[in-house]
């Protein structure tokens, strides 16, 4: 009989799994916070919400924070702030959430998209300049699954023709960067706060920067209680001060900027004990064939921060070209939770082909474009067959190894025994992951 769990043999993973994957964790602390603000009814106010602005932008090193109601918002005012308007283009990966650049459309400009590097999984800055034309006004570096993107060469590309940045920070809140922090490297930054991400306080999200003039812009978008003559320096937004330029209503509500406030005080505690486990999930592999750890050297003075929605690098030449499909079959059964794919490439839906959004005759993502950005979208291939390279791996939330070592040993009992699953392998589907694809669950 086959050792394989899939055939018949035992389960690789026989231990419960307890609180390994409980996120996020909230105490009495948390829950008294929340009460504070609901007793004396201030759940709309703004006292609160400023006090976890302070905060958080002394925890990230920068001279200005502003919360959202959500990541989504938050990242259409990095646009607004770093000069998006209409005509314009950003250049974003292909492969990530939605939100880091649908949001373009609804300030008149539209998306480009980068190929991602197979390893990182983030955008890959050899083909960033493929896609610069004459609006290009910012990059969107998305540091994917918490892995930071490259920023040296990135930076280097926005400084010769002069755009500006903006990082989404929504997978890797608190993650270093050859020892910077993310979210201070480029002129801007923005990231979701919800529930399921890393440094997770409810449906939220926050901008930073240091740059007082794009924080002035993307505080008169949406935050009219903010955008006051007191609050603003910039001489073109001094005459409309008072209501929000957007006509959004964005401000951050304070049940979760109470619970930021205490999460923030044990995120980074929280996220070295997360950092250590999921490490050693990936030393137990190491070696193993076909699969190939998403991480980066910590040496270099870089981390994954709490390494959000974990995934694995596949390579299925080195097992005999076993899909990365069958091979989740197999772990699955193992007792370890195993799924193929990613983010499906963002150009492959249609709302980036063929969608007049708002009814102006033409695609929407032409509409106010001086050339057809779609024709760039012929070179995309490798982002469109990145999933058949990326498998779900546990995000495990504490070091227990007896725990870990049992998932570890799944994958890897799994690859050792690929010959097996050869036989009945069917293959992968044409698609692979989907545009929604992240694990907000235990």
């Amino acid at each position: 009989m086959s050792d394989l769990a899939i055939f018949g043999g035992p389960k690789a993973v026989t231990l419960p799994a307890g609180n390994m994957f409980d996120w996020p964790i909230i105490t009495k602390e948390d829950e008294d916070a929340c009460l504070e603000v609901l007793r004396r009814g201030g759940m709309s106010g703004t006292d609160v919400t400023t006090k976890f602005e302070e905060e958080f932008a002394a925890w990230n090193g920068t001279k200005y924070a502003l919360g959202f109601s959500t990541g989504t918002a938050s990242l259409q005012a990095a646009m607004y702030g770093a000069g998006v308007r209409t005509g314009d283009e950003i250049i974003c990966p292909d492969v990530t959430y939605w939100a880091s650049g649908l949001q373009a459309f609804s300030l008149g400009a539209t998306v480009v998209f980068a190929n991602v590097d197979p390893d990182t999984l983030c955008i890959d800055p050899n083909d960033i300049e493929r896609c610069i034309g004459p609006r290009t006004k910012a990059i969107m570096c998305v540091h994917y699954l918490g892995h930071p993107c490259d920023m040296d060469p990135i930076m280097e590309i926005a400084k010769k023709h002069g755009l500006k940045v903006i990082e989404d920070v929504s997978h890797a809140q608190g993650g270093l960067y050859k020892g910077r922090k993310l979210g201070t490297i480029g002129d801007v930054a923005a990231m979701s706060l919800m529930s399921g991400k890393s440094l997770a306080i409810g449906e939220a999200g926050i901008l930073v920067t240091d740059n007082r003039e794009i924080y002035e812009h993307a505080m008169a978008l949406g935050h009219y209680e903010h955008f006051t003559a007191k609050a603003i320096t910039c001489p073109d937004l001094a005459p409309y001060v008072g209501l929000p330029f957007g006509g959004y209503k964005y401000r951050m509500h304070q049940l979760s900027s109470a619970v930021g406030r205490v999460q923030l005080k044990y995120y980074d505690e929280r996220c070295v004990e997360i950092r250590k486990a999921m490490n050693y999930f990936w030393d137990l592999l190491e070696g193993v064939p076909g699969l190939r750890a998403h991480r980066v050297d910590e040496s270099t003075g870089s981390n994954m921060a709490g390494w959000y929605a974990a995934k694995g690098l596949y390579r299925p030449e080195e097992l005999g070209g076993l899909s990365v499909t069958r091979f989740c079959e197999a772990v699955a059964a193992e007792g370890a939770p195993a799924s193929p794919g990613c983010n499906l490439a963002l150009h492959t839906h249609p709302l980036f082909q063929t969608a007049d959004v708002y009814g102006v005759g033409k695609p929407t993502r032409i509409a106010y474009a001086d050339r057809d950005v779609r024709e760039l979208d012929k070179a995309l291939q490798p982002a469109v067959d990145i999933g058949k390279h990326t498998y779900n791996i546990p995000w495990f939330k504490h070091y227990v190894p007896e725990i870990i070592e049992q998932y570890a040993e799944a994958y890897k009992k799994c690859a050792l025994n690929y010959k097996e699953l050869l036989a009945d392998d069917k293959g992968d589907p044409e698609v692979l992951g989907g545009f929604h694809f992240f694990r907000h669950t235990k």
